[in-house]
């Protein structure tokens, strides 16, 4: 193989591909990133076996074909490299190294073979839809603060994808929960997405997804099967396995009566919070609120350290309540929110509260209250 290139064009693949590789791998070429350079273009490919993702960028191909070197020391060599250099990558007769060189600069890396690296992509996708890169994004950043880290309840470790209706319309939905918070976020489903399963994305597809979106302007192409998930956009290419369970029924959890309205400047609330919970302990991040007639009392106690209160002028006209949040969440909550006005609907302490935007009913959140 022997293929020139942008120094820039080089390095943004290896951003998007490299990301994927494990630092830390029991199988050595799971730690490579496979280049294969053929008409006119050097597609890069890396893989943990659950997530593969693949870029093509332009090239000058002298001579086609392929192998795999180290994904994290070719990424650093090439990001330590000048703006605007060419790099050249060229592989010896024997198959043995790879040589990156780039003006004065020389390097041999040790390569393995590349018909030894895992292919991810094999099967087929039964559904196939297209949508803004920018819709597809914000499902995924509303939704992914909610994903469980907990192991043991691998089907909360990711983002519930499905379709539902509306009436007449058909939505998609994301929904993640981790037990002690939900969100949801939809949008109109695209053509073609009706007929969708609904499918669990692992929490690292999303974040990954999140950084490989990165244009406003680009349509993305999804494609779903029972088993895995693949997103297109221009000459990237993501692909993974979805989580094999069964997501719960979250629509019980959903709050449908809650009766006590609250209405609140969502920029002060945050403020608030965030300023009160600065003394709260580590483990309990609690904070108490409490509500009467047009104001909001915010109240954090901890033996440790002392108390702090702050006191903000709020929409709220039903009996009086005090109720205990996990400060973190609601800190995630309100970044999530897009107006400048968060509503809260309350029923009691001890149920689940639940809060949106004054003027957006495409997503929800909701939180389960804390003794405090």
């Amino acid at each position: 193989m022997r293929a020139t290139l942008e120094r820039s064009n080089l390095l943004k693949a290896l951003n998007h591909v490299h990301r994927v590789v494990e630092r830390r791998n029991t199988i050595p070429i799971l730690s490579n990133v496979l280049l294969r350079a053929e008409d006119g273009r050097l597609r890069l490919k890396a893989t943990d076996l659950d997530l593969e993702v693949t870029e093509t960028v332009p090239a000058e191909v002298r001579a086609a074909g392929g192998t795999t070197v180290p994904a994290y020391t070719l990424y650093d060599i090439v990001r330590k490299l000048p703006d605007g250099a060419e790099v050249a990558l060229d592989t010896d007769a024997e198959g043995r190294t790879l040589t990156v060189q780039s003006g004065r600069s020389h390097f041999s890396l040790q390569i393995l073979p590349e018909a030894d690296f895992p292919d991810l992509t094999a099967g087929e996708f039964a559904v196939r839809f297209t949508l803004a890169a920018a819709q597809f994004r914000a499902l995924m950043e509303r939704t992914q603060f909610a994903i469980s880290t907990e192991e043991t309840r691998y089907y909360l470790n990711g983002i519930y994808l499905h379709i539902v209706a509306s009436g007449d319309d058909k939505l998609l939905r994301a929904v993640a929960t981790d037990g002690h918070r939900l969100a949801q976020a939809q949008i109109a489903a695209p053509a073609g997405s009706e007929a969708m399963p609904g499918v669990i994305v692992p929490r690292k597809t999303v974040g990954e997804l999140q950084k490989l979106l990165e244009s406003p302007d680009a349509e993305v192409t999804v494609e779903v099967s029972d088993t895995k998930i693949r997103v297109t956009e221009g000459d990237i290419v993501l692909t993974s396995k979805l989580i094999d369970g069964t997501f719960p029924d979250y629509v019980r959890v959903i709050p449908r009566g809650n009766d006590k309205v609250l209405k609140v400047d969502r920029g002060a609330f945050s403020e608030a919070v965030d300023r009160v919970s600065t003394i709260a302990s580590e483990r309990g991040r609690a904070v108490k609120l409490a509500l009467g007639e047009g104001r909001m009392v915010l109240t954090v106690n901890n033996p440790d350290s002392g108390s702090a209160t702050e006191e903000l002028g709020v929409d709220f006209a039903a009996e009086p309540i005090e109720i205990g949040f996990n400060s973190k969440y609601l800190l995630d909550i309100g970044a999530q929110l897009r107006s400048g006005t968060a509503v809260f609907k309350l029923a009691d302490p001890g149920s689940p509260t639940l809060i949106q935007d004054d003027d957006n009913p495409d997503a929800l959140y909701v939180l389960m209250p804390m003794r405090v």
